[in-house]
């Protein structure tokens, strides 16, 4: 609900606060006298395209707030949680700037957005039906999500919307298979070869690097042999350090008892010499057997790194990558062998999902049809008061092409109307005039009432050029629907006027050279000079203010 509305330096207006209730408000005053100017307004603020010449002469820019109340579960709140905008409870706060140069600011409770967005969410909030244009309503994409909330359908639009679903992922699991199978029948003859030839050479992670070692060990190891064997004969040959260590030890044992002990370190040092030198020597004996250099095996090492390396640069990938790939060539090979049952079960799971989407789809359709026929008796059944009584109202539910059905069910759903007898039907939007539009908006309104609606509506001059029993039907219709949303009227007729339960008189006052539009809320005294003016015109009389009296209590104003 639409509870505060600012306005600062747009157009006529420098500085306006209005506050709003719930049930029906009416806006009167006389032709130019600014009504149009808080729609504009209010357009502005919930989305519409800015213009520069909003701007009130001489000013920089203008602002438009507008503040509303909203319940807990209204769809506002997911689209703010959408998009990661904070919220301020029930309070929503929308504000629109436009400067002199037509550039636009636009903030959802004082934090910055796009334009679409915000018009986004006042779609949601307002709906403004005027001589201009009708949002919602005339908007065919609209009318089957229309229908559907009318004829009570959620949970048919659910299940099929659930079977769509089901469809669509196993028509895109069974598309994957069937290419995925194509692909591989394509490349069988490769994969087979690739895949034997993996095989055979049956690369190991890790082989390279250990295979470069052998081969760069073995080209050397003439050399070092010949080193080792130098090394070997200096540590234990016949002259060599293990010879010396032995003999010189063996001296100074002879004489230790007598040197009085002082020779017992140097034995010592000499005994650990000894034995890290046989260590030694048994070390070189042990590499020099490792490193013995035999031709044949060099050779078998190289034919193998070569072939290694040259099987990689084959598939363009690392020899570390052979043994990968040789699992994922066995895989493939696996999937195609089992490829064609796999994708038979998951062509039948396709034509299961199919049929239980057609299914639903149809069943949804034909219940559309039968709420299409409801909706179509209560609409016309509103026309007739509201001066449409040679019209026609029709539902056109159509069976769309099987390639076009969807999450939305197989239908496509437009309001149609005749304005006159014998006349082909066509879009609500084309066939009727301005104030018949308004009035075809009105009689859906009240008769969709009961589903989801924006939570605040208005209509522009919804009355024009009828007057008596149909103005005072009108009236009517708005009231009840004012029952279920919150109502904004800008009339000029006194049956409707008499209707609100908030009046509100817009005008023009001259303050030196400039003219200022003004908006008062009408005491019960003002509200029958009001309701008498649009009676009489001009001059208000007596026979004016007691008709604008007793029209005002047979409507309970």
């Amino acid at each position: 609900m639409l509870s505060a509305l600012a306005i600062n330096n747009i157009v006529l207006i420098d500085r306006l606060s209005l506050e709003f209730q719930p049930g029906l408000t009416v806006l009167t005053g006389e032709t130019g006298a600014g009504k149009s100017i808080l729609l504009d307004s209010l357009g502005l603020v919930t989305g519409e395209r800015a213009d520069s010449g909003l701007v009130r002469a001489g000013e920089a820019s203008g602002t438009v707030s507008a503040e509303f109340l909203l319940p807990e579960d209204h769809p506002v709140h997911a689209v703010l949680a959408e998009q990661g905008l904070e919220t301020a409870g029930a309070q929503l706060l929308l504000r629109r700037q436009v400067g002199a140069d037509g550039r636009s600011r636009a903030f959802v409770n004082d934090q910055p957005v796009g334009v679409a967005l915000l018009s986004r969410i006042g779609a949601l909030l307002v709906e403004i039906h005027g001589q201009q244009g009708q949002l919602g309503l005339l908007n065919p994409a609209n009318h089957r999500a229309l229908l559907d909330s009318f004829g009570g359908l959620t949970a048919q639009v659910a299940a099929v919307r659930d079977a769509h679903r089901a469809f669509r992922d196993a028509r895109s699991e069974a598309e994957g298979a069937r290419e995925a199978l194509a692909q591989a029948r394509r490349d069988e003859d490769f994969l087979r070869h690739a895949a034997d030839e993996l095989a055979a050479l049956d690369p190991r992670p890790g082989e390279e690097e250990a295979l470069a070692e052998q081969r760069t060990l073995m080209m050397h190891g003439e050399q070092i042999a010949g080193e080792l064997s130098e090394a070997l004969e200096s540590v234990s040959g016949d002259g060599g350090a293990e010879a010396a260590l032995r003999t010189a030890l063996r001296r100074l044992e002879r004489v230790a008892d007598k040197a009085g002990g002082r020779l017992d370190a140097v034995i010592e040092g000499l005994g650990r010499a000894f034995a890290e030198a046989e260590e030694a020597a048994r070390g070189l004996q042990t590499v020099a057997s490792e490193l013995e250099f035999d031709p044949r095996a060099l050779e078998r090492i190289e034919e193998r790194l070569f072939a290694l390396r040259a099987l990689a640069r084959k598939h363009n990938c690392s020899v570390d990558d052979l043994p990968a790939l040789r699992d994922g060539l066995a895989r493939q090979l696996e999937a195609l062998d089992t490829g064609e049952a796999r994708l038979t079960a998951l062509e039948a799971r396709l034509a299961e999902a199919d049929r239980a989407f057609a299914a639903a789809a149809e069943a949804l359709g034909t219940a559309r049809r039968d709420a299409a026929v409801r909706l179509d008796a209560a609409v016309m059944a509103e026309l007739p008061p509201l001066k449409l009584d040679r019209a026609s109202f029709r539902t056109a539910v159509a069976l769309l092409p099987r390639e076009r059905w969807g999450a939305n069910g197989a239908d496509e759903v437009r309001f149609e109307v005749a304005t006159n007898p014998g006349s082909a039907m066509g879009p609500l939007s084309k066939i009727a005039s301005g104030g018949e539009l308004s009035r075809f908006a009105l009689a859906l309104k009240v008769v969709l009432a009961e589903g989801e609606s924006p939570s605040t509506l208005i209509f522009d001059e919804i009355d024009q050029g009828v007057g008596g029993a149909v103005a005072a039907a009108v009236g009517a219709r708005l009231a009840r629907l004012a029952e279920q949303s919150q109502v904004l009227v800008v009339t000029h007729s006194p049956q409707v006027a008499a209707r609100g339960g908030r009046h509100l008189r817009v005008g023009k006052v001259v303050a030196g050279e400039t003219t200022l539009t003004r908006v008062e809320e009408l005491a019960a005294v003002q509200r029958r000079e009001e309701v008498a003016r649009m009676l009489a015109g001009a001059t208000v009389t007596d026979e004016a203010r007691a008709a604008a009296d007793q029209l005002l209590e047979r409507v309970g104003g």
